[in-house]
C-alpha cells in the first residue's frame, strides 16, 4: 500500500532519525529516573534507603551499558542541503515550482507526513524526481548474507551489555545493603541468562537464520523477508527460547550454586511485550533506520529484570504468591 510506503519515508528521514537518536540518552535516563522514584516512593519506610541504593545501582549500570554500542546515524546537514540545492537548480522548472517550498523547508526542519505525501505525489512522476527522492530519503536496502551475521553479532552484543550491566548493578546493590548478598546472586545470573537467551539472542538467531535462507532462495520482497524473520523469531525465540533458557539454567547454572532455587521461569505478558525489540530486529535487518536508535531503551528492560533477579513467582512477606514487583525490595 502506498500509504505504508509514505509512512516509511516519513519515519526514515535522516534528520528525524538523527534527532531522535540524540534524544535517546535523555529519554532513557529520564524514564529510569521516574520509574526509580516511583519504586522508592512505594517502598515501606524502613526499606526506602536500601531500595534507593539497589535501584540506583541497577538502573545506572543498565542504562550506561545499554548506550555503549549505540550507533550514531550518518546525517550530514551540509550534504543534505547541497543535494536539495542541486536538484532545485537543475530539475524541471514546472516540478520545482510545485515542490521548492517544501524542499526549502526540508533544509532546516523535519518534514511532516503530509509534506512527504506531497513530495511523493510530485517527485515520483519522472525518473529524476524519483532518483532524487530516494537520495533525500534512502529506501531500505536488503542486506546480504554476509552482512546478516555482522548485524546479528552487533544486535546480540548490544543486547548482552545491558543485561550484564543490570546483573552487575544488582550484585553491587546487594553488596552495599545485604550481608547475605550471595544468596541472591544465582537468581540474577539465571534471570540474566533467561533474558539474554529467550528475549534477545535466540530471537536474533531465528531472524538471521530465516533471512539467510531467504537470501539463498533469492527472495527479494521486503514483506516476504519480514514475514519470514518474524516466523524465525517465533520458532527459535518465543517458542524455543523459554525451554532452552530454563534448561541451561537448570543444567548449567544451578549446579554452580548451592543456594540456587530449582524454580524455572515462565513466560508472561511483559516477556511477550519485550519481543517488541524483535520487531526492531526485523526492522534493522530489513534496512529500516528509524527503529535502531530505540534499541538501548528496549534492551534496558531486559537488563533491569536481570538486575533485580526477577524469577516470576515469589512469596511476599504475607506468604502470598505474587508476580508483581511493586515493592522491589522483595526481589533485590
Amino acid at each position: 500500500m502506498r500509504i505504508l510506503h509514505i509512512a516509511g519515508k516519513y519515519l526514515d528521514q535522516p534528520r528525524l532519525v538523527s534527532e531522535f537518536a540524540d534524544k535517546v540518552p535523555l529519554l532513557l535516563t529520564t524514564g529510569m529516573g521516574l520509574y526509580g522514584a516511583k519504586q522508592i516512593y512505594q517502598a515501606p519506610k524502613g526499606k526506602k534507603k536500601d531500595t534507593a541504593i539497589k535501584l540506583m545501582s541497577v538502573l545506572s549500570l543498565t542504562g550506561a551499558s545499554a548506550l555503549l554500542l549505540r550507533r550514531k546515524p550518518d546525517f550530514n546537514k551540509a550534504k543534505h542541503n547541497a543535494l536539495i540545492d542541486d536538484f532545485i537548480k537543475n530539475a524541471d522548472k514546472t516540478l520545482i515550482s510545485k515542490t521548492q517550498k517544501t524542499l526549502e523547508k526540508a533544509k532546516n526542519k523535519i518534514l511532516s507526513f503530509n509534506d512527504i505525501q506531497y513530495l511523493d505525489s510530485h517527485l515520483n512522476k519522472n525518473k529524476k524526481g524519483r532518483e532524487f527522492f530516494n537520495k533525500l530519503i534512502p529506501e531500505p536496502e536488503n542486506i546480504t548474507s554476509k552482512e546478516i551475521f555482522k548485524e546479528i553479532k552487533w544486535l546480540s552484543l548490544m543486547g548482552f551489555l545491558p543485561v550484564a550491566g543490570g546483573v552487575s548493578g544488582g550484585v553491587l546493590g546487594d553488596m552495599l545493603t545485604d550481608k547475605n548478598w550471595k544468596n541472591k546472586f544465582p537468581d540474577k545470573i539465571k534471570e540474566g541468562a533467561y533474558q539474554f537467551l529467550a528475549n534477545i539472542f535466540l530471537c536474533n538467531v531465528g531472524a538471521g537464520a530465516a533471512l539467510g535462507i531467504m537470501e539463498k532462495l533469492n527472495i527479494k520482497s521486503k514483506s516476504a523477508r519480514a514475514t519470514g524473520m518474524i516466523a524465525g523469531i517465533i520458532t527459535t525465540g518465543i517458542i524455543g527460547g523459554n525451554f532452552i533458557a530454563n534448561y541451561i539454567g537448570k543444567k548449567c547454572i544451578d549446579p554452580l550454586f548451592k543456594n540456587a532455587s530449582a524454580s524455572g521461569r515462565k513466560p508472561e505478558a511483559l516477556d511477550v511485550g519485550l519481543h517488541a525489540d524483535d520487531i526492531a530486529t526485523v526492522a534493522v535487518l530489513s534496512g529500516l533506520k528509524w527503529i535502531e536508535p530505540a534499541l538501548p531503551i528496549l534492551y534496558s528492560i531486559s537488563g533491569y529484570r536481570a538486575g533485580i533477579g526477577y524469577r516470576n513467582i515469589y512469596k511476599n512477606e504475607d506468604k502470598k504468591t505474587t508476580v508483581t514487583d511493586t515493592y522491589i525490595y522483595n526481589k533485590i
